[in-house]
């Protein structure tokens, strides 16, 4: 039956796609945030956002709360409707809505080969992050996990290799044997750290425990590197701000626990920047 649901699903997606298209990617953009504030709060997810929201703003007034809920389906439905003109972002017109801060740090790292890790979450359209990480002519590799939906994942993991990144490594054991490899081969790695997780460690994240991954703090340790967190944000419609830290050094001595416990402040910095732009149905703290 599960395989009938995603076929579906997979129609229904390359359906829009195809109307997307015709649209252009102004209008699609903004009439499918408009539709996905309408169908979003019907979700079963409404309680966990309205949950996660105020463990991480215990403040926050039930105007607030809305406001922050519906922006943040508007996001997720711009994201759905701008996957297919990722090809535009990269090599067309589109390009040009995209500025990035700190372009002289990417400049550095590219003429001084050295490796790095790049952190961040899903913040805003977070695909864009890889590509320009990529387009940069860093080395890179990106850490993806797969869709349940057999069917899509297929053609989404096409769309990333083609126009995102080229080297996409999927979460898992298997993936883990291709990351050190391309770590060895001095690859750069871009991965979110915002995601539940079924194995890792507990680190405060908005002043609760939450299970964390510690992918990027094992790195670090392995092969003695530093850490650029990434950022971007919807500044209006389709025009996009990514901005490129400075990278930060760990000590040989820091634990894996030091490690996560900095990266998910860093993180947390992030998301309060504009919390309407974080995909907060994800149940970090489950």
């Amino acid at each position: 039956m599960k395989s009938i649901k995603y076929f579906f699903q997979f129609l229904l997606v390359l359906l829009s796609f195809i109307f997307f298209k015709l649209l252009g990617a102004y209008l699609s953009s903004k009439i499918c945030g408009k539709v996905f504030e309408k169908i979003g709060p019907f979700f079963r997810s409404k309680k966990v956002i309205e949950s996660n929201i105020k463990r991480a703003i215990p403040s926050i007034s039930s105007e607030e709360l809305k406001k922050i809920t519906c922006m943040m389906w508007n996001n997720y439905g711009r994201i759905f409707a701008e996957y297919i003109f990722i090809k535009n972002f990269r090599f067309g017109k589109l390009n040009s809505k995209i500025e990035i801060v700190g372009k002289e740090i990417l400049e550095d790292l590219k003429k001084s080969n050295k490796q790095v890790v790049f952190i961040s979450g899903h913040l805003s359209n977070f695909e864009l992050m890889a590509m320009c990480l990529d387009k940069s002519g860093i080395e890179l590799c990106a850490i993806y996990r797969p869709l349940n939906n057999i069917f899509l994942n297929k053609v989404l993991v096409r769309i990333r290799k083609k126009y995102i990144c080229k080297n996409q490594i999927k979460k898992g054991i298997g993936g883990l044997k291709n990351l050190i490899n391309l770590k060895k081969k001095n690859f750069s790695t871009a991965l979110m750290i915002d995601q539940r997780v079924t194995e890792g460690i507990l680190s405060n994240f908005f002043n609760e425990k939450a299970l964390t991954t510690t992918i990027p703090a094992q790195l670090i340790k392995k092969f003695n590197i530093p850490i650029v967190p990434v950022y971007i944000e919807r500044i209006k419609d389709i025009n996009f701000k990514i901005v490129v830290n400075r990278p930060i050094e760990f000590s040989k001595d820091s634990s894996i626990q030091t490690i996560t416990d900095e990266l998910n402040r860093i993180l947390e910095v992030m998301i309060l920047k504009n919390p309407d732009q974080w995909i907060w149905s994800h149940n970090r703290w489950k």
